[in-house]
């Protein structure tokens, strides 16, 4: 799976948040960017170390983490 190459945990980079691999770029730091705006290329641009395969891989990772959700049977929607 593209995410497991490219995204690490390590309690040494970023308190253990996902990052990207050889980077201390973390998966939460790509979505607050193309979330505040920017688009793909801006990123890419704003950071030459990322490539399009790094962006993939976070939101691949993003993917797998959200299907491996637990929802509590007592929890009630937030409207």
């Amino acid at each position: 799976m593209i995410d497991r190459e490219r995204i690490v945990i390590d309690p040494r980079i970023r308190s253990g948040k996902p990052c990207i691999r050889g980077t201390r770029i973390a998966v939460t730091d790509v979505f607050d960017y193309l979330g505040g705006g920017m688009t793909i290329a801006e990123v890419l641009d704003d950071f030459p170390d990322l490539t399009l395969v790094d962006i993939q891989a976070c939101f691949a990772f993003a993917a797998n983490r959200d299907r491996r959700l637990v929802i509590l049977s007592d929890e009630t929607a937030i409207r």
